[in-house]
């Protein structure tokens, strides 16, 4: 194994996690930002009042987000047990 294909298989594998990443984080921050946006404009500094939005987003985006997550790492785990032979080889 070369270590340009060392470098293609963590490339892929960064690029996998920061994709399931994204999309767990995004619409968290998108509904803090509102929620700042929010708390500035009224000028109210609670913060259970950022902090319980985010975390309702978050877990609705693992909620949407967990089965695409966990199909894409059985995906990239199957497509690298398949390519062992051409691996080690």
């Amino acid at each position: 194994m070369t270590p340009s294909e060392i470098g293609d298989l963590f490339t892929h594998a960064l690029y996998l996690v920061l994709a399931i990443v994204m999309a767990m984080i995004i619409p968290s921050l998108i509904v803090g930002l509102v929620v700042s946006t929010f708390q500035a404009a009224t000028q109210i500094n609670e913060q259970t009042l950022s902090f319980l939005p985010r975390l309702v987003v978050t877990l609705l985006a693992i909620i949407a987000f967990g089965p695409w997550a966990v199909n894409a790492v059985i995906d990239f785990t199957k497509e690298i047990y398949t390519n062992i032979p051409f691996i080690i080889g």
